[in-house]
């Protein structure tokens, strides 16, 4: 686990020094060692967090006649059998690591090395002959990749901030990626909310030479329900995830895992015959999962160490997160990630945890809806529409009006993913910037057209797999974890599982009884059942709470009233979505922490002061 940067650019003669100040900016990705390559056309910069062949690991890393370059992020966990075939194949290695198995991989099978690799990873490799850099992330975007392209150049790496230190990347705001990630709690789109700085695709790689650009997907996930019995089913995922977990555990240095109090981190924990997981909790009984971690760490016969965050704490950690996401984030447990990640950081240098098991298996309370009102959705359009209508036309809310707007919608029309905060017509009331954003559905569109054939669920799995999980889930998982110089690591997130997971059929997967259910059942095995059976909870925070109470309350409202928050926001509605969820009238949290963290990460970037 690693970071990396660089660039390719034939004018600028002084590369050293721009080389290393990327490399200064994401030193907390890899302490331990670091690395250049540079020569007439190319830099390629390197950090190191040592996980693997701690002696020898260090990068760039060499074919055997030194013509291809390797900068890599990230593991290959099946690399000693890659290694093996390409020792047969007469390549002669230098190292033990598993990054050495990509560059004479490349060498050996081009572009279809994806098909024989098994882990995460982001990497470019640099061909000192043709003049070419090839780069790929991995097959669900667990580790990151940035790149910057004007006429003349070529700027990538691993975190936005590394990037900006090349002189000729522009530091501007994206206001198009404001509008999506007020409606998100994320960016969604592939450029950032700097304009021109991209983000590679998960399962895409690109070759860049002589200026040109060409961007190509090596990999998607297809689902294909294949009949079997519930019990076989429980059995393969049982088995399955116990062979990803130990594959996940390779290393040379003790593994830990996170562990919540839900049966994702459970599965993950119970199973990993490990000596120490670690959780987080705020001093609130709504809020504190710490209880259940410990009564499972002292079941399976493991320690755990915890810790309680303090809202002073929480609070005063925002700009570190902010600065460490690259770009805002509104979901609130990314700051508990980066408590419960620098706790596991004073004892282990890598992590297992549970991202990845909602999408895959169908563990989102939401993905019920489809099954649970199947009968109502059954009814004739005509009926459905009419009664949305009438609902939308009673001017007072009543029991059930949500329900009948929605029923009359398709799921492309109702579901854009995890987290909705603000509508389109809310957005543009709320924004003074006027911008050429695409409603959501134009962005989810895409998704929905390669599984239009598909049950509901699966239309919400899979649009989540390549949304909510790559922009939220793994964005934090990465941040969060590095900032502190932990490897994390995600058994869930495997080809392997996910060539299993999507040949489950729906009934095993989300019924009327439990979401993930033959994963829950699977899970029972080596758990409590209770833990097995507890309902989703994501990663509790009492944002709701807080904003009650004078002292954070007046903290909101103060960058409410700032400069940055009226040169984008109307200031009118924010305060009334401020005082609305103070006096009782309405939850605004959500929305406001989403307004929130956009000021503060714009102060960290843009150097404004808004709170």
């Amino acid at each position: 686990m690693c970071g990396f940067c660089g660039f390719v650019d034939t004018e600028l003669e002084n590369k050293k020094p721009v080389l290393s100040a990327m490399m200064d900016k994401i030193i907390h990705r890899g302490p331990d060692s670091d690395g250049q390559f540079i020569d007439d056309s190319a830099a390629l910069g390197f950090r190191r967090l040592s996980i693997i062949d701690l002696e020898e690991g260090s990068q760039p890393l060499y074919n055997t006649d030194k013509t291809l370059v390797l900068t890599f992020n990230g593991e290959i966990y099946n690399y000693q059998s890659i290694r093996d075939n390409l020792i047969q194949k007469g390549y002669v290695f230098k190292t033990h690591t598993d990054s050495e198995v990509l560059v004479h991989g490349y060498d050996e099978y081009g572009t279809d090395l994806f098909s024989h690799l098994r882990g995460m990873f982001a990497f470019v490799i640099w061909d000192r002959e043709k003049q070419t850099l090839f780069g790929a992330r991995d097959f669900f975007g667990i580790k990151p990749f940035y790149y910057y392209q004007d006429n003349k150049r070529f700027v990538y790496g691993s975190e936005i901030k590394s990037l900006l230190e090349h002189p000729n990347v522009p530091r501007e705001l994206n206001e198009e990626a404001l509008e999506h990630y007020l409606t998100f709690q994320y960016s969604p789109m592939q450029e950032t909310f700097f304009k021109g700085i991209f983000k590679l695709p998960p399962a895409h790689f690109f070759t860049y030479k002589d200026g040109q650009l060409d961007i190509k997907r090596y990999w998607e996930p297809t689902f294909n329900e294949s009949e079997g019995s519930l019990e076989e089913y429980v059995d393969l995922i049982d088995q399955t995830m116990k062979e990803s977990i130990k594959t996940h555990k390779i290393s040379d240095v003790e593994v830990g895992c996170f562990l919540s109090s839900g049966v994702d981190s459970s599965y993950v924990a119970s199973c990993f015959k490990g000596d120490k997981t670690f959780t987080v909790g705020f001093d609130n009984e709504q809020y504190n999962e710490i209880s259940y971690a410990k009564e499972l760490s002292k079941e399976i016969g493991i320690e755990n160490f915890h810790k309680v965050i303090t809202p002073e704490e929480y609070w005063s950690s925002l700009t570190k997160v902010q600065y460490h996401m690259d770009e805002p984030l509104a979901d609130p447990a990314a700051v508990a990630l980066y408590f419960v990640s620098q706790l596991a950081s004073e004892h282990v240098k890598v992590v297992l945890s549970g991202e990845g098991a909602d999408e895959l298996f169908g563990g989102y309370n939401i993905y019920k809806e489809p099954v649970d009102n199947e009968k109502y959705h059954n009814l004739p359009q005509g009926l459905r529409s009419f009664l949305a209508k009438l609902a939308k036309a009673i001017p007072f809310g009543f029991k059930g009006k949500n329900f009948l707007i929605r029923g009359a919608q398709t799921i492309e029309e109702r579901f854009i993913g995890n987290a909705y905060m603000f509508s389109v017509d809310e957005r543009k009331k709320l924004l003074k910037v006027s911008t050429p954003a695409k409603a959501p559905i134009a962005l989810t569109k895409p998704f929905y057209d390669k599984v239009k054939d598909k049950s509901d669920v699966t239309k919400m799995q899979y649009l989540d797999m390549h949304m909510w999980l790559a922009g939220d889930i793994l964005l934090k998982a990465d941040k969060m974890s590095m900032a502190h110089s932990l490897e994390l690591r995600v058994p869930f997130l495997d080809k392997e599982v996910c060539r299993l997971a999507t040949k489950i059929p729906l009934r095993y997967r989300v019924n009327k009884e439990n979401t993930k259910y033959a994963m829950r059942l699977a899970a029972k095995r080596n758990m409590p059942a209770a833990t097995a059976n507890k309902k989703k909870l994501g990663f509790p925070v009492p944002i709701r709470v807080w904003l009650k109470e004078d002292k954070y309350y007046n903290i909101v409202k103060e960058a409410f009233t700032s400069p940055v928050a009226k040169k984008y926001f109307n200031e009118d509605m924010l305060i009334k979505l401020l005082d609305e969820h103070k006096n009782g009238h309405k939850d605004n949290s959500r929305k406001i922490w989403t307004i929130f963290m956009f000021l503060v990460w714009y102060h960290e970037y843009f150097d404004e002061k808004v709170a």
